[in-house]
């Protein structure tokens, strides 16, 4: 689906885009703020993945934390994250101008200007990546934040995002990465606690973003996103959001059985991915408004699953007692 086709459907749509382009006039007079900045970050994602890569780096450590090579680890990270969603805000400006939710940012809004934003994300990436480098010492790391950079806003953003129902699929690499940053800048090899590490972020993603997107399918068709429910309908992403659910089960059970966790973390996360396919599986019989109650619920759970099973991630990790 093109910007064409979505902008030119309906005299409707030609109206809302006429509103659009007076109220960008409007708000390119309103001053830019610090907040302004601070958003286009994308705070939240920044915090959640930079709790992952907390987690990542105490697992690798058992306990045996270097503090100060810890803050220098979380910094990078949450820079090359920065610019991934600054440059990802660059390069989803015309789409993000055409969604309620997301129209108002200072970027679609024309508060910022476009080339701003691109020398702001350029300048936040390559940041997270020398601190990576000179400060953390870990040229692992970095090499897997630069990957992670890459794939987010390459391949997700520019390519996959616009044209293919597996950009969500292709997203979860580059969302993976974070904790996977945090482990390999203690143990500086990619070894199986790196491996699961990554399979755990890179399941909870889909069936994550897949709620969002039930929720706000009508924005997203609206925004020229082929998203799989927008493209393939709630029922076949219902199927797809089970698989990855129940496929999160066997990966944290393995954590602990390979000694990286302890049974607290088995005992939750065995609890909570069963309630999680459960509730995917109800899903199935909602529909119209309940299914986007549905959604939304989904949706909490799963920021709720990956928060506390974050914290227990630490709180049980196995210390070493050599």
């Amino acid at each position: 689906m093109s910007y064409e086709s979505v902008s030119s459907a309906s005299p409707q749509a030609s109206e809302r885009s006429e509103s659009l382009e007076s109220s960008t006039v409007h708000a390119s007079a309103e001053p830019v703020t610090i907040k302004d900045f601070y958003r286009l970050v994308k705070p939240g994602i920044i915090y959640s993945n930079s709790m992952t890569a907390f987690a990542g780096y105490w697992v690798a450590a058992r306990w045996q934390v270097d503090w100060l090579h810890l803050l220098f680890t979380l910094l990078g990270t949450a820079l090359v994250m920065a610019g991934g969603t600054v440059l990802n805000n660059f390069l989803d400006r015309e789409m993000d101008a055409k969604m309620e939710r997301t129209q108002k940012r200072a970027l679609p809004s024309g508060r910022i200007s476009p080339n701003t934003v691109l020398w702001y994300g350029i300048i936040l990436g390559i940041a997270g990546l020398a601190v990576l480098y000179f400060a953390a010492h870990s040229p692992l790391a970095t090499l897997v934040g630069l990957i992670g950079l890459f794939l987010y806003v390459w391949l997700y953003t520019a390519w996959f995002k616009r044209t293919s129902v597996w950009s969500t699929f292709v997203g979860a690499f580059s969302g993976a990465t974070p904790p996977v940053i945090g482990y390999c800048a203690v143990t500086g090899t990619i070894d199986l606690g790196a491996v699961l590490l990554f399979a755990f972020l890179f399941l909870w993603q889909p069936p994550h973003f897949w709620a969002l997107g039930i929720r706000r399918m009508e924005e997203y068709r609206a925004a020229g996103f082929p998203l799989l429910p927008v493209v393939r309908g709630s029922y076949v992403t219902k199927i797809s959001m089970v698989r990855y659910v129940v496929l999160l089960v066997p990966v944290t059970v393995m954590m602990t059985a390979f000694g990286y966790v302890g049974y607290i973390f088995l005992i939750a996360s065995t609890v909570l991915g069963l309630v999680w396919a459960f509730m995917s599986l109800k899903g199935f019989k909602a529909t119209g408004a309940d299914e986007v109650k549905w959604a939304k619920r989904m949706f909490i759970f799963s920021i709720n699953y990956l928060t506390l099973l974050s914290i227990l991630m630490v709180i049980d990790t196995v210390k070493d007692v050599a």
